[in-house]
């Protein structure tokens, strides 16, 4: 099966480590694109690359404000992506706590004396 164009998918655009730098970074405020230049570590043709992906996927909004572009992410087209991940959210959290557990009976066992495993 041909995988769907970064521009038409929002799962293959957060694909891109960059991209998901940028979104994260967004996540809190909006930003202009210099902002987000500074933050990412680019230049700003390679950020306004990435903004015009995220954009067509809808996974940001623009609006100007005078002569400033700002740039937000759009929560509601990132849901399918998070409801995706949760699924492996839940599969990690049960390796932790499997984890902890062993780790907690180990501390009774050596505190008590009994034999570690």
């Amino acid at each position: 099966m041909a995988r769907a164009a970064t521009t038409s998918d929002p799962f293959n655009a957060v694909a891109e480590p960059r991209r998901r730098q940028i979104l994260t970074f967004l996540a809190g405020n909006e930003r202009q694109v210099g902002e987000i230049v500074v933050a990412v570590g680019l230049d700003q043709p390679s950020v306004s690359k990435h903004l015009g992906v995220l954009r067509r996927v809808g996974l940001v909004h623009v609006r100007r404000n005078g002569r400033h572009r700002l740039y937000r992410t759009n929560a509601a087209a990132i849901r399918p992506v998070h409801e995706w991940t949760e699924t492996f959210e839940r599969y990690w959290q049960h390796q932790l706590n499997r984890v902890k557990e062993r780790a907690e009976a180990q501390e009774i066992r050596s505190r008590s004396g009994g034999p570690s495993s």
